[in-house]
């Protein structure tokens, strides 16, 4: 939706305040540890745009609640993977050789939107480690949930501050995106036994003080069934989308989620390997 499309002069812009109100009834409220997952342009025309959703969420979660969202750095990766877009061969080795290497102070988030980006340059957040999906964070829980998140090759498993979401018993919070951008779905993939596939990445970090373009093998996740999996999860646990602005937010429990896609995974994933090499 363009800004455009988001003027409605039969509704009233969301501001600060209306935000809050509509995140409450949804079910958060003071002192949970939640991720958010964002999609501005979804619920209607805000005043204030990225930075009053982030108020919003901070004044309902109150200091004792800790807010988490993506700050995922895709454009560090190989290039020799990227297909949205992809870029010509004899370009790969310029881009490994010359890319910035990875600064949680500075490196720019991509493909999360606007309101992660906007969050993590916001005062007395914290950023993990990662070079590639890092998360940022603020609250009681942040330093705990952020901490030690190096791991190249496993980046949502159960040492990820989404593993440690789970931990924490936390809340994810969809906020006008479906479940193919649930980012903790992915912890049960590292879970759940079905047959994996690796594929080898490179990323720009520094190594001892020196800048290096470091290569390693990765578990190749997929949420191409992420949709189906939250539909057959809201029917089973009696889940219902909410409203903010003109679009739909979920908030649910991350642990029952992700007890009932391991699950989900071994039945569907295994079934749809046996069929592709039936064929």
């Amino acid at each position: 939706m363009s800004e455009s499309d988001a003027i409605d002069p039969t509704a009233l812009p969301l501001t600060i305040d209306s935000l809050a109100e509509q995140f409450t009834l949804c079910g958060l409220s003071a002192g949970q540890t939640v991720i958010v997952h964002t999609r501005m342009s979804a619920l209607g025309w805000i005043a204030g745009g990225a930075e009053a959703i982030v108020c919003a969420l901070l004044q309902v979660l109150t200091p004792t609640g800790t807010l988490m969202m993506p700050a995922f750095s895709p454009d560090n990766t190989d290039p020799s993977n990227w297909q949205n877009p992809p870029v010509p061969e004899h370009w790969w080795q310029i881009i490994r050789d010359h890319s910035p290497v990875y600064d949680p102070l500075t490196t720019q988030t991509r493909g999360v939107g606007k309101v992660p980006e906007y969050f993590r340059c916001y005062p007395g957040v914290l950023r993990s480690d990662h070079p590639e999906a890092s998360f940022a964070a603020i609250g009681p829980n942040a330093e705990y949930l952020l901490a030690n998140h190096t791991k190249l090759d496993r980046i949502f498993d159960d040492d990820s501050p989404i593993g440690k979401l789970y931990q924490l018993d936390g809340y994810v919070f969809l906020l006008g995106v479906g479940y193919n951008k649930n980012t903790s779905i992915h912890l049960a993939e590292y879970r759940a036994e079905f047959p994996k596939r690796f594929f080898k990445e490179g990323t720009a970090m520094r190594v001892n003080g020196v800048r290096q373009w470091v290569t390693y093998e990765m578990q190749d996740i997929d949420d191409s069934d992420f949709t189906e999996l939250g539909a057959d999860f809201e029917a089973a646990h009696g889940i219902s989308p909410c409203r903010v602005g003109k679009g739909e937010a979920r908030l649910m429990k991350q642990r029952p989620l992700i007890d009932f896609a391991v699950q989900w995974m071994e039945k569907h994933r295994a079934a749809k390997e046996d069929r592709s090499l039936a064929g």
